[in-house]
């Protein structure tokens, strides 16, 4: 039989064991980080994008940094709604990352940046602009657009948001059937 002054060593050297530290230390990020520089530090972001009264859209985030008085916007998880004239949503815009410039009245997504409009119609590039003032998207970088019937690749673009009117910079390829305008 165990005596009584063992037992009481044993549940105190237990017991000390288990209170003991486990594990490694949580990771520290070493430098500078953009929280650190920001004016504020914002999650779970909602802003109206609106043009001389008229809401164009919707921009959400998981995380803003704000910096340049309060007009320049560092956006994480990015995704904007796009409205028609008339107030319909009428397409989506998502990125990893993106910029929100209140005085020029632009976002730019970075990242994996994906239109899609109601129609349909998907358009994919590393890096895309809107103009809320002139109601355009646009990029210079290399992009694919996938609807019903045709897909095109090319680098660079402009169009609306609703992808109905599209200017292509360099056409690399095509696929499918379109109808010329005016035929």
């Amino acid at each position: 039989m165990i005596s009584r002054p063992v037992w009481l060593a044993a549940a105190a050297l237990l017991v000390f064991v288990a209170c003991r530290k486990q594990g490694s230390v949580p990771p520290v990020k070493r430098g500078a980080t953009m929280a650190d520089s920001a004016e504020q530090v914002m999650l779970g972001v909602r802003m109206l994008l609106t043009d001389r009264g008229v809401q164009r859209g919707e921009l959400f985030a998981d995380t803003a940094y704000v910096f340049e008085d309060q007009t320049r916007f560092e956006l994480r998880n990015v995704r904007a709604t796009f409205n028609s004239s008339t107030g319909t949503k009428d397409g989506v815009l998502s990125s990893d990352r993106g910029v929100y410039n209140q005085r020029e009245a632009k976002l730019e997504g970075f990242g994996h940046v994906v239109i899609v409009t109601t129609e349909g119609k998907r358009l994919t590039a590393p890096q895309m602009r809107y103009m809320q003032a002139v109601n355009e998207v646009s990029s210079d970088s290399a992009f694919t657009l996938v609807e019903p019937g045709r897909n095109v690749s090319g680098i660079g673009f402009r169009a609306d948001p609703q992808l109905t009117r599209i200017q292509i910079l360099r056409n690399l390829g095509a696929q499918g059937s379109f109808t010329l305008p005016g035929k």
